[in-house]
Formats: structure tokens, C-alpha cells, sequence
């Protein structure tokens, strides 16, 4: 009943739309801007950096939070712990991507995804931190955001995987639950970007900032 009840609270925590929420209250319906996305990308272009940054880390603090907490109350040292844990988090996610407010049309989740990521602590916050660094290297050098959440998701799973076969402490054998949500995450990121992924490719891709 407590996990169910972490579940929800998660699911209805991730699925309040930031994005729209901050537009609304300058007068702007944020899915009539840009790519019409809710996230902090998009609200870039309609209200610049500033509103973007304080939309980027509400999205990301939608998923570190209730991740965090499930790990103090569930996470007893066992896989079951890890699961309950990332069933927690992944709750966040799906509430951001199909969010009830909205009729279930919502982001694509990458900032609550990097907030889940620092709130399983240690094992996804190395991954997350060394996926961040790609990605602002990747936006700095190419101006695509979609692009560097594309790179960042893919390298999420492999510096995970190289962790776990470096650091002693760390045993699969425990930590497979987090080792298969890894490797979904890439996929869902690519699925949830596949229209970026046309664009990208046939080179009409907005950069950052660009109206």
C-alpha cells in the first residue's frame, strides 16, 4: 500500500506540466510556440534562457524528489529495494510523457529522467552527471538539443555497465534491476524524439534559442 501510494503521488507530482504553467502566466500557450513541446527547450524560445533554466530544474526536481524519498523508505541493501525504487521514479517519468492534466500529452521527459538518474544515488548519479557533460559539450559545439539528449541517453547505459565492472563494491547480481531500466531508457528517449531524428537528418532541425 506505501509503494502504491509512492507511485501515484510520483506519477501525479511528474505530470504537472512546469512548462505550461510558467507560459500561462506570461500569456503564452506554450504548445503553440515553437515545436509545441511543454519543456524547458521550448520555453526558451518563448521566453528565453532564464524561464527555461527555472523550468529545467522544477522538471528535474519532479524526478529527483520522489526517487530520493522511496530510497530512504524502501532501499534495504536488496534488488527488491532498487526496484521499488525505480518503480517510484519511473512513475515521475511516465507522469511528464503522459501527463492526466494534459489528456496524457505531454514532454519527453529528459529532465525528470536526469532527476530519477541523480535520485538513485550512487549508482545512476555517476551515469547521469557523465551523461550531463556530454550533453552540454554536444549543445555547445552542434546548438541541438535534441541531439545532445540523444547522445546523453545512449551513454547512459554503457558508463553504467563500465561502472559496474570497475568499482569492486558494485555486484550485478544486485543491481540488474537498474542495469535493464538503463538500457530501456535510450530506447524511450529515441522513441520520444523520433520526429527530432527526421529532422536532424534531413537538416531542419531548430537550434537552441532559435525562434
Amino acid at each position: 500500500m506505501k509503494l502504491a501510494l509512492f507511485i501515484i503521488g510520483s506519477y501525479l507530482l511528474g505530470a504537472i506540466p512546469f512548462g505550461i504553467l510558467i507560459a500561462s502566466m506570461h500569456g503564452i500557450d506554450l504548445r503553440k510556440i515553437g515545436s509545441g513541446n511543454i519543456g524547458a527547450t521550448n520555453l526558451a524560445r518563448a521566453l528565453g534562457k532564464k524561464w527555461a533554466y527555472v523550468c529545467f530544474i522544477l522538471d528535474l526536481a519532479k524526478g529527483l524528489l520522489p526517487t530520493f524519498l522511496a530510497g530512504v523508505w524502501f532501499v534495504k541493501g536488496d534488488s527488491w529495494g532498487l526496484i521499488a525504487q525505480l518503480a517510484v521514479g519511473c512513475a515521475a517519468i511516465i507522469g511528464h510523457i503522459f501527463p492526466v492534466y494534459l489528456g496524457f500529452k505531454g514532454g519527453k521527459g529528459v529532465a525528470t529522467s536526469f532527476g530519477v538518474a541523480l535520485g538513485l544515488w550512487p549508482y545512476y548519479t555517476i551515469s547521469a552527471v557523465i551523461a550531463l557533460v556530454i550533453w552540454i559539450i554536444t549543445v555547445l559545439i552542434w546548438k541541438y538539443v535534441s541531439f545532445a539528449s540523444l547522445l546523453g541517453a545512449l551513454s547512459f547505459p554503457i558508463v553504467l555497465i563500465i561502472s559496474i565492472l570497475i568499482i569492486p563494491a558494485w555486484h550485478l547480481n544486485h543491481l540488474w534491476p537498474l542495469v535493464i531500466i538503463a538500457l530501456i531508457i535510450p530506447i524511450m528517449v529515441f522513441i520520444r524524439h523520433k520526429d527530432n531524428v527526421v529532422r536532424l537528418m534531413a537538416g531542419t532541425e531548430n537550434k537552441i534559442l532559435q525562434k
